[in-house]
């Protein structure tokens, strides 16, 4: 499904097979802020993906997300960490805007679209991490804003990330 957000000139539609190398360009230079990716691994979180969503803004590839539901065979630290809760939620497993775009609300729409998606899916969370050594403070900010809330922290992958669940009530 595309969806049209004119008022940021942006269109948020399903991944195609073109937009490989460009999602692992964005992926690779928001390392450490993700984890890097090599391109069988995009395309399996991509098939396992409740969610997932590149924004176009005249026709470049200028953000994605991807958000794996509850149930998922991930061998993630963090995404096991969410698989104890015993209800449904959504894991962001990442996002990344390329820094030319940011600040356009393309984040914003891309959360959004996670978030209807879970609602949709009958969850009560969407749940994901951030970077806390080396801190990421945009994003814990923009977590922040959003409603999400700390629910523990631990170390994967050589770094210390704040586990957060945004709740999915009436909003």
């Amino acid at each position: 499904m595309n969806m049209q957000h004119a008022h940021l000139g942006v269109t948020l539609r399903a991944p195609e097979r073109a937009d490989v190398e460009a999602v692992l360009a964005l992926n690779e230079a928001d390392v450490p802020r993700v984890s890097s990716l090599d391109a069988q691994g995009l395309v399996q979180r991509i098939a396992w993906s409740a969610t997932a969503r590149v924004a176009v803004v005249g026709g470049v590839v200028a953000g994605f997300v991807l958000a794996l539901p509850t149930g998922c065979d991930y061998d993630s630290p963090n995404y096991r960490f969410f698989s104890s809760w015993g209800t449904r939620w959504h894991y962001i497993d990442r996002v990344a805007v390329a820094a030319e775009y940011r600040r356009r609300g393309i984040a914003t729409a891309l959360y959004d679209a996670v978030e209807d998606a879970a609602r949709a899916d009958g969850c009560t969370h969407v749940t994901c991490e951030v970077n806390v050594d080396p801190p990421n403070r945009p994003s814990l900010a923009f977590h922040a804003a959003r409603g999400f809330v700390p629910v523990g922290e631990q170390k994967a992958h050589g770094l210390t990330v704040r586990l957060l669940a945004r709740p999915l009530g009436a909003d």
